[in-house]
């Protein structure tokens, strides 16, 4: 569409925005003397939910009241609790619930899902991942290929964009695939790469993993609430992500980890086993024996963090309510509003020397736009955060502007330009 950079437009938008109410389930940020803040840093920790105070308030609530008991007797029984946020996980991500579980953190379930999903052997033992990935991802990799006995620089495949460009070709990563199809294992990529906000073709990427005779794997910390995905219809082996990103969950809380119900379902996969994936029906008769509770809940290891969960749950309603499909609507044109007023202030200041490394096409892209600064990235950066502005600066020289559509408005964006124009 046609966009005008100007705040009775960006007005305008805003009122024929089905989902503006939701802003007002959050509490936005406000700097030491209470000056209210523009938050667009949810691509790196999500702001508050207003109802996670009560949700939290009511398990306190229930642990004085019940004590032990409360894990049968509570309003939300704590013995099953992970069961009251399947539902609405699986529909952000697209899966089936039998196929999600919220359990640990993202990096711990990476490391059990590997454990499920790495299996090399003499002839297939490589990985095949993006060079640059979030270091837990390249931490969590490396560990797993020397613990079974192999070296990095050897088993690991790092595909890297072309020269001169930011992001990776899908024809390029799909053609990386095929050249080493003999000896790949896994293939294993993050959803949306945190530095230059790509989305990768999930799609793609796992039907070309599964040709070759790879499991394929993601972590979808940068994705899951930004994203619209539909993890079964697309076959994916396995992937994880954090809640406190786009979910709003608050800092470190838990994860969810999907399981394809082919895997899921089958006894026989391979799992790190705990005393909370047992059956739940036979768990209290502490035998011998690992008999796992069917789907993704069989990699449970330990009994649920309550507390946690009763956030992430206040915060998942809000998904459920306003919808994964809609959000991802407003979010691709909030970020297409981003990117032309980014262009126009350019135009207007040319002490703005910055390049969208972004992909432009809306379909490789969520909610995130990274701005490569030529000159005073951090002054630009400093800039924003002394005029109330709040987003993410990267080492050595990016801006991640994250325009979040559960709580960012077309008013923001324009506001965000009008500070920039005046560096």
């Amino acid at each position: 569409m046609n966009f005008h950079n100007t705040l009775k437009f960006a007005q305008e938008k805003d009122q024929q925005d089905s989902l503006k109410e939701f802003r007002n389930e959050f509490i936005f940020t406000s700097d030491n003397s209470g000056n209210p803040q523009l938050y667009f840093c949810g691509n790196s920790l999500g702001l508050q939910p207003k109802n996670a105070k009560n949700a939290l308030e009511n398990e306190l609530t229930d642990w004085a009241k019940w004590g032990v008991e409360g894990h049968f007797h509570g309003r939300k029984p704590w013995f099953h609790y992970h069961k009251f946020l399947t539902d609405y996980s699986a529909e952000v991500v697209g899966a089936k619930p039998i196929e999600v579980v919220v359990m640990n953190q993202l990096t711990v379930n990476l490391h059990l899902l590997m454990a499920s999903f790495y299996q090399p052997s003499k002839q297939r033992y490589k990985i095949i991942m993006e060079a640059g990935a979030f270091p837990s991802d390249m931490y969590a990799v490396e560990s797993q290929v020397r613990f079974h006995g192999y070296n990095y620089d050897d088993a690991v495949i790092e595909l890297k964009p072309r020269d001169g460009e930011h992001t990776l070709r899908t024809e390029d990563i799909l053609q990386s695939i095929e050249d080493h199809k003999d000896e790949i294992a896994l293939v294993f990529f993050s959803g949306v790469q945190y530095y230059t906000g790509q989305l990768f073709d999930i799609q793609k990427i796992t039907q070309k993993a599964h040709e070759i005779g790879a499991f394929a794997g993601f972590d979808l910390a940068h994705a899951a609430g930004n994203a619209e995905m539909k993890l079964h219809d697309w076959g994916v082996d396995f992937a994880a992500w954090c809640s406190y990103k786009y979910l709003n969950s608050g800092p470190g809380n838990v994860s969810g980890v999907f399981i394809h119900e082919k895997h899921s379902t089958n006894p026989n996969t391979f799992r790190l086993s705990g005393w909370w994936g047992y059956r739940e029906d036979k768990r209290f008769l502490m035998q011998r024996g690992y008999q796992p509770e069917p789907g993704a809940a069989g990699w449970q290891m330990s009994n649920a963090p309550v507390f946690g969960m009763a956030v992430h749950l206040s915060s998942l309603e809000l998904f459920h309510k306003a919808g994964i499909h809609n959000l991802r609507n407003k979010s691709i044109e909030l970020t297409n509003f981003l990117e032309y007023v980014l262009q126009q202030v350019q135009i207007e200041n040319p002490k703005l020397k910055f390049e969208i490394i972004t992909p432009n096409n809306p379909n490789e892209r969520g909610a995130q736009l990274s701005l490569l600064v030529l000159e005073n990235g951090k002054n630009i950066f400093d800039h924003l955060t002394n005029n109330q502005i709040i987003t993410d600066w990267r080492e050595p020289n990016v801006i991640r502007i994250a325009p979040t559509p559960m709580y960012n408005s077309f008013e923001d964006v324009f506001k965000l330009g009008e500070v920039l124009s005046k560096y």
